[in-house]
């Protein structure tokens, strides 16, 4: 009789503490059910192929491997972003990207409404934002390091087509580069670029337009000021436009000279890519929400992304770039790392 009242409890026991070990994993499953995150686009439209794109690919990576919640907001007009940003809050978004510069003002405005949420803002630093909200991040990048091997491995491929044995007339080494609209998270791009062509050859000459635009829509503006730059010598053009730049990278392909693509590899639009100087957003958007989801993030601060960190990085490379010129190329990458060369971020 004895036996069996022993058994009876361990019996009871057993089924308590299975009962617990079932209801702890349920709560932890709805703890990540229940973390619900944002990712608010700006103008250019979620299939950007570009930067909205890479951001996309994060929000989809947390959603897939941190078991989050996730939803899009994408902007249709400029005047969207603030709304779009009450909107998360009210969906129960706790943690939010803003993705790109020109959703500055709506990140300071919406942080300071909802100090409970986690904001953050691509390609814009913390300490830029009106009031430096404590609850702000800025997710930031080197881009310029990226910028400076596209334009050393552009100059290579230039010079060796010169000269006599070239099949370029031509005795000078121009570049184009065709950005979006003038700020910070453009010019770094371009510094570089510019930077590495002239650290190949310093006689080397870049010339610059912007079409004020990135949106798809736009990509004849941007084709036009390619054809203008492909007109004065460039042969080869660097798009830092977003889904306007495909309009550049287009007239590179129709004049039959070198594109270099922007934030995401792009060298599946042709063999007319020479590479891609490539901004992981898509890091940096997933990096946020881990640390937002498990409470890591700390106070408002910058999370930079560059070379060393692997944030930043070039694209898939012709095979028609020689060995040799790529390893020239790495070269530079090794002494960026390092900080043996210090790339400029402004023009």
């Amino acid at each position: 009789m004895r036996n069996k009242r022993v058994a009876a409890v361990l019996l009871a026991l057993a089924a308590v503490v299975l009962a617990s070990l079932v209801a702890g994993s349920a709560g932890t499953a709805a703890n990540k059910a229940t973390f619900q995150v944002s990712f608010n686009t700006d103008t250019a439209g979620l299939n950007d192929k570009s930067f909205n794109h890479l951001g996309n690919l994060g929000r989809l990576k947390a959603e897939k491997d941190l078991g989050l919640q996730t939803k899009v907001y994408v902007s249709a007009t400029e005047s969207d972003y603030l709304p779009n940003a009450v909107a998360a809050t009210q969906w129960g978004a706790k943690a939010v990207v803003m993705n790109g510069f020109l959703l500055a003002d709506a990140t300071a405005t919406a942080a300071k409404q909802f100090p409970d949420v986690k904001w953050a803002i691509t390609d814009f630093p913390r300490v830029a934002l009106t009031g430096t909200p404590e609850n702000a991040y800025g997710l930031t990048f080197k881009s310029e390091q990226s910028g400076f091997l596209v334009g050393y491995l552009a100059a290579e491929m230039i010079k060796a087509q010169l000269g006599p044995s070239g099949k370029l007339k031509s005795k000078k080494i121009v570049l184009s580069a065709v950005g979006g609209k003038k700020i910070p998270s453009v010019d770094n791009w371009i510094a570089g670029y510019r930077a590495g062509a002239k650290a190949y050859d310093k006689s080397a000459k870049v010339l610059i337009d912007y079409s004020n635009d990135f949106t798809p829509a736009t990509a004849p503006k941007c084709k036009e000021i390619a054809l203008k730059h492909i007109s004065q010598g460039a042969q080869a053009v660097f798009q830092v436009a977003g889904g306007c730049g495909l309009g550049a990278l287009q007239a590179a392909k129709s004049s039959k000279v070198w594109g270099i693509g922007v934030d995401a590899d792009q060298s599946y639009l042709g063999s007319h890519i020479l590479t891609s100087g490539v901004k992981r957003v898509d890091t940096a958007v997933f990096t946020f929400y881990k640390l937002a989801s498990q409470n890591k993030l700390g106070a408002g601060h910058d999370l930079v992304f560059d070379l060393k960190n692997k944030g930043q990085d070039v694209g898939k490379i012709s095979k028609k770039a020689p060995a040799s010129f790529i390893a020239k190329m790495n070269a530079q990458k090794a002494k960026i790392i390092s900080g043996k060369i210090k790339v400029p971020s402004e023009l």
